[in-house]
């Protein structure tokens, strides 16, 4: 799949900042910049995303990835990858979150951090009672709110790129573990057990 619209012309500043941050310019900011207004409002809100610290950044990166795994963002994927590895978080995990009902290498909590954002992401949703009320006693209010939030957002943009055809830009090449592809056991239904 290739973009399903021309990239838009970025105004000079912005180019600039994003090949200083990440090396390129960030093709799902090229796709909605033809309506500066919505581009505008995403990154701002990405921003104030990007800011908000009531849950670990480990956590919220694991979430990240099982949604754009889920949803076939391989963009998202590339991305959250890379910044995992530039946030110094544990890359033999975050390489595996695609395929992580059969990987050994994440905690308890880590498995249902990404069972929870599967099953938002499901439609429709699939959160039971249980599941939020154990993250919720183990997370706090604060950080489960922000957990639902983050997973919420992540939609739309995973959704949203996938939609206007973006699709990765190579970002994750340059991290040492190559990221696992996602296998036939990791479409286990949200709130299946484990393998």
């Amino acid at each position: 799949m290739a973009l399903r619209l021309p990239k838009a012309q970025l105004p000079a500043e912005l180019s600039e900042n994003m090949i200083k941050g990440f090396g390129s310019t960030l093709e799902p900011v090229e796709a909605i910049w033809h309506n500066p207004g919505v581009a505008t409002a995403n990154l701002d809100f990405s921003r104030r995303v990007a800011e908000w610290d009531a849950l670990d950044e480990g956590l919220k990166s694991f979430a990240h990835m099982a949604v754009a795994a889920q949803v076939g963002c391989s963009w998202c994927l590339d991305i959250g990858y890379f910044q995992a590895q530039n946030q110094g978080l544990d890359l033999a995990k975050a390489s595996q979150v695609p395929n992580w009902r059969a990987s050994e290498v994440f905690t308890a909590l880590e498995r249902e951090v990404m069972e929870y954002a599967e099953a938002m992401t499901v439609t429709p949703p699939a959160v039971t009672d249980e599941l939020y009320d154990h993250l919720l006693d183990q997370l706090g209010a604060a950080a489960m709110v922000e957990l639902t939030a983050y997973v919420a957002f992540v939609n739309m943009a995973t959704r949203n790129n996938t939609a206007n055809g973006v699709r990765s830009q190579g970002f994750s090449d340059s991290c040492e573990i190559p990221l696992a592809r996602r296998t036939p056991a990791a479409d286990a239904p949200a709130g299946a057990s484990p393998a």
